[in-house]
């Protein structure tokens, strides 16, 4: 199952939505469902003409509402179908650990996502690895490695219930 999406990134400082109409929202709306859309194809689907559905994208990335066009590929494909999600503590809480930890784990094999949280935990990575081996060898080799770490709780993700990338948008 490999489909293919946009993915947004950070817009900077100033909240863009209020820039939006209707027909900019279903623009990134069918963007978010299927990226690999033509032009053509997409300016149908939203009943413009293929310029001005054009100008329309253009202005969206110009605005940062799309950051990137990327292939979701299928997890289990390509040997990454185990899914961890993993709480750490921190032994400080000073500007330095934090910097130190996330340097490090943005080199994390297989890490998805790395989050600062608010509550028990300091962050919550996301990491794929192949299988319960894998995330062992991976456990032993880099977690236990990071910089700065007290506590390392490993949760395996038994079923997906829902994972999508499709962000919220009011039409």
């Amino acid at each position: 199952m490999c489909a293919t999406k946009v993915r947004t990134q950070n817009v900077p400082q100033a909240d863009v939505s209020a820039e939006l109409d209707r027909i900019d929202r279903v623009i990134l709306r069918q963007l978010q469902r299927d990226a690999s859309l033509s032009n053509v194809a997409l300016a149908e689907k939203v009943h413009l003409s293929p310029p001005a559905c054009l100008r329309r994208v253009e202005r969206l990335k110009r605005l940062g509402l799309i950051g990137q066009v990327v292939a979701l590929l299928n997890p289990q494909a390509v040997g990454a179908g185990m899914l961890v999600m993993i709480g750490v503590v921190l032994d400080r809480s000073t500007p330095e650990s934090f910097a130190e930890f996330e340097k490090a784990a943005a080199k994390v094999s297989g890490c998805m996502e790395c989050h600062v949280v608010t509550g028990e935990f300091d962050y919550f990575m996301l990491v794929r690895t192949r299988d319960n081996d894998s995330f062992n060898r991976l456990h032993a080799e880099q977690l236990l490695y990071l910089p700065g770490v007290r506590q390392v709780r490993s949760f395996m993700v038994l079923r997906n219930v829902l994972s999508t990338t499709e962000l919220p948008l009011a039409v």
